[in-house]
């Protein structure tokens, strides 16, 4: 095929076999080559024009002048007019040199010449851009507006740069206000722009003009260590702690959010305090973005209680409180104490050894149940009523005798007592489990604090108002250890109970926060429920599939650098990359 593009006129891709007054003119353009120019270029239409409605029916191509190759990238963002002032917002899908005016075929000649020679004569090639059409701009009652490519823009169109900060907002969907994630990028640099500040801030919608506030959509930050996965979501949650930040509930009134984190490296207390390496140069130009930083003073550490374990909290000055999980809380929990091999047969049996205490002793205790549970009679008794076989009664209570014993009614206040601490509007509590024993220890205080959270904000008669009452944010570090899709009684009933809280968080005002290292583990329920996924750099390709971001983003996903960031939320903005804030906005690390 034809290479040639008689169709770019002054750009001069003539082939060598054009005329002679192609030629000076080519070599006239040549001489000036900067001149008047404007763009990066001009759209070829050498192997046709074409949109739509399929994907593989949309060809644009524009040529590149030599000046500007150096600047343009995959995935840099375009503009391309129409003849009635409408623009075709575009981004570049990929790059190719095609060999072009003086060069013929003695290939092996030309290979010795560029082996000898660090000069490579550009002149004898043009370089095309794919363009990946995006949207159409259009000025509606004086406010730029964006629909869907219906419309072929015309050969030989100027292509320049985009770099108005409406235009690009407005092209790749996204909003003018919300929670700040980070600066819009293309291959790792910022997108910049003429106006002051020049990056382009890249926010979740957090109003109800159109739907509901994201945030009660819920999150998910996926990132290998060292990636920044942990930096960046506390950077995510200093926004909805904002003082100006407000959700408007059910009875009209508008509140903070209050934010719970379980924190199994001990880490996010530290948003209490000041980064000590802001200057007041960071802080100016986030004050002049809207972003808020600084410690968050209303930070409460409430410290799950174990027999025999202390709590040492020499890295941040926040305030911190013990709490213990009252037992009677297995009376609506049965799988607090159900253990992770308990199947279908035994969990009906320990729903009928529990009921049965309970009526009996409203408040008992741990070590009670485990008396309760000796008693010869009621075994017998249970076997010949056909309710309980003895072999899964014993079954039964080899399980609930082998959960650490130290985790419920120790000496500190039960954690249904402490509503009011846990959950406070414009407050953070963050939930440390890096001191406790063991991986099942740390189970039972993340899924029962956890689950107290869920039935207040889910049910109709809570226990207790203030959770029902306030905007709340989950935020679940790891979350991969405790939202897992395992085949036992257990894991369906706490990812049941969790894909219960994704799918009514948004008329409850309850989001889910979920970061983790291994998205591929988080149960499929939970995870369809996610909105906003925001991939940090990723090296398992397991993994970096299980995100279910756009095919053109996963091969960006395993080079990201150190707070790189590729955010997928189709009802926000088209899927774009993004990087974070270089300094934490509180206290990270020592």
């Amino acid at each position: 095929m034809d290479d040639s593009d008689s169709s770019l006129g002054d750009f001069g891709t003539g082939t060598s076999g054009s005329s002679a007054r192609d030629d000076d003119r080519f070599d006239a353009v040549e001489a000036d080559p900067v001149g008047n120019d404007r763009g990066v270029g001009a759209l070829s239409a050498a192997d046709g024009l074409r949109i739509g409605e399929r994907e593989d029916d949309t060809h644009l191509q524009a040529y590149v002048t030599a000046h500007n190759r150096g600047d343009v990238r995959v995935g840099k963002y375009l503009l391309v007019p129409y003849p009635d002032g409408e623009k075709l917002f575009c981004k570049v899908a990929a790059l190719e040199y095609r060999q072009e005016y003086r060069v013929d075929d003695a290939t092996e000649i030309h290979a010795r010449r560029a082996m000898r020679n660090d000069d490579i004569e550009e002149a004898d090639y043009k370089l095309l851009a794919d363009l990946d059409p995006v949207a159409v701009l259009y000025e509606d009652g004086g406010e730029l507006k964006r629909r869907m490519t219906d419309r072929v823009p015309k050969p030989k169109s100027v292509v320049r740069e985009a770099d108005d900060k409406s235009e690009i907002k407005t092209g790749l969907k996204m909003p003018a206000e919300g929670v700040f994630l980070g600066h819009l990028s293309v291959g790792g640099e910022k997108v910049r722009t003429a106006a002051e500040p020049p990056t382009i801030d890249y926010r979740l919608k957090d109003d109800y003009e159109d739907g509901d506030p994201l945030v009660f959509r819920h999150t998910l930050v996926a990132g290998g260590t060292g990636s920044g996965k942990t930096h960046g979501a506390k950077n995510v949650l200093r926004q909805f702690l904002a003082e100006d930040r407000r959700y408007e509930m059910d009875d009209g009134a508008k509140r903070r959010a209050a934010v719970v984190q379980f924190d199994p490296q001990d880490e996010y207390a530290q948003m209490h305090d000041d980064n000590s390496a802001v200057t007041a140069e960071d802080r100016r130009r986030w004050e002049s973005e809207g972003i808020a930083h600084g410690g968050h003073d209303d930070t409460l550490v409430l410290v799950p209680k174990e027999d025999g374990v202390s709590y040492a909290a020499d890295n941040h000055r926040a305030e911190c409180e013990r709490f213990t999980i009252p037992f009677s809380m297995a009376g609506d929990r049965p799988w607090l104490v159900a253990g992770s091999s308990l199947n279908e047969n035994q969990y009906p049996a320990l729903k009928e050894l529990l009921g049965r205490f309970f009526r009996e002793r409203p408040d008992g205790t741990y070590q009670q149940f485990l008396s309760f549970l000796d008693d010869p009679a009621l075994k017998e008794e249970l076997d010949e009523s056909g309710k309980v076989h003895e072999a899964t009664y014993d079954a039964v209570k080899r399980r609930v005798r082998g959960i650490p014993s130290g985790v419920f009614d120790q000496d500190a206040e039960p954690i249904t007592e402490l509503d009011h601490k846990l959950v406070r509007s414009g407050g953070l509590t963050t939930i440390p489990t890096y001191h406790l024993t063991s991986s099942r220890a740390k189970e039972m205080f993340v899924l029962a604090v956890a689950s107290l959270l869920i039935d207040d904000k889910l049910s109709n008669t809570p226990s207790s108002d203030r959770i029902k009452e306030t905007p709340l944010v989950v935020g679940m570090d790891e979350a991969h250890n405790f939202l897992t899709d395992a085949d036992n009684v257990q894991a369906r009933k706490v990812v049941g109970k969790f894909t219960d809280a994704a799918k009514q968080g948004r008329k409850e005002r309850l989001g889910l926060f979920l970061i983790t290292q291994d998205p591929q583990d988080i149960a499929e329920p939970v995870f369809k429920q996610v909105n906003t996924t925001v991939v940090l750099n990723l090296g398992d390709e397991d993994a970096i599939k299980s995100v279910n971001i756009p095919p053109e983003l996963e091969g960006k996903v395993p080079y990201m650098e150190t707070g790189q960031m590729v955010v997928y939320s189709p009802d926000n903005s088209e899927p774009v990359e993004i990087i974070g804030l270089s300094k934490c906005v509180t206290r990270h690390g020592d």
